[in-house]
């Protein structure tokens, strides 16, 4: 979580000159370091490659199509807590921008924002739950591949080998131990060389 004493490095958006220097001065009068300031998304990819900034702070009027699609490019290729600061929105809005991987979404007028720092707290702890989310779903994901490539494998050596079932498994286990592979991943190579194989006529 983001202290009063943390220092944080921020890339700054805004296509109004008047407004990024306002939230310019604002950050860095609450401790923070302002990395980059654009005043266009298009090449927000890129900047956050260049800068790494820890978090992205964006303010537009009314988020459009393309903004958000670049947040969305930025956040597949460099994930960063992002805080979208819009004066107008509306639902189907709103839902792109959590879509495209906006942390922390405001819609109000930037003048009345008095204390930065909490807002960017609230980024960060909800990106933090976004990838431990998203990292849990890619276990699962790796996990029930393991499963079915396991249960082909087995199958497999059961056909060759004339194996029963625990017979077969215990053998994959121990060719995975002996390559020092997880049994998943060998299990894949194994399918693979074998489809190798048979397009070759064995």
């Amino acid at each position: 979580m983001v202290s009063e004493h943390t220092k944080l490095r921020v890339m700054l958006v805004d296509d109004d000159q008047e407004r990024l220097a306002l939230l310019e001065k604002a950050l860095e009068t609450e401790g923070h370091l302002v990395v980059a300031r654009l005043d266009t998304h298009a090449d927000l990819t890129m900047a956050v490659a260049l800068h790494k900034p820890e978090v992205v702070f964006i303010d537009v009027g009314a988020p459009g199509r393309d903004i958000l699609q670049s947040l969305g490019e930025m956040y597949r290729e460099h994930p960063r807590p992002i805080v979208l600061w819009a004066e107008q929105s509306d639902a189907q809005t709103t839902r792109r921008a959590l879509d495209a991987g906006v942390s922390a979404y405001v819609v109000d007028d930037l003048q009345h924002r008095r204390n930065f720092s909490a807002l960017l707290d609230l980024a960060i702890a909800r990106f933090e739950m976004q990838q431990a989310l998203r990292q849990e779903l890619d276990r699962a994901k790796t996990r029930l591949a393991d499963l079915r490539d396991i249960e082909k494998a087995k199958g497999l050596l059961m056909k060759r080998r004339n194996l029963d079932e625990a017979a077969a498994y215990n053998l994959l286990r121990r060719m995975a131990m002996d390559r020092k592979q997880r049994i998943g991943d060998f299990a894949r190579t194994l399918l693979s060389a074998a489809d190798v194989w048979s397009e070759l006529g064995g």
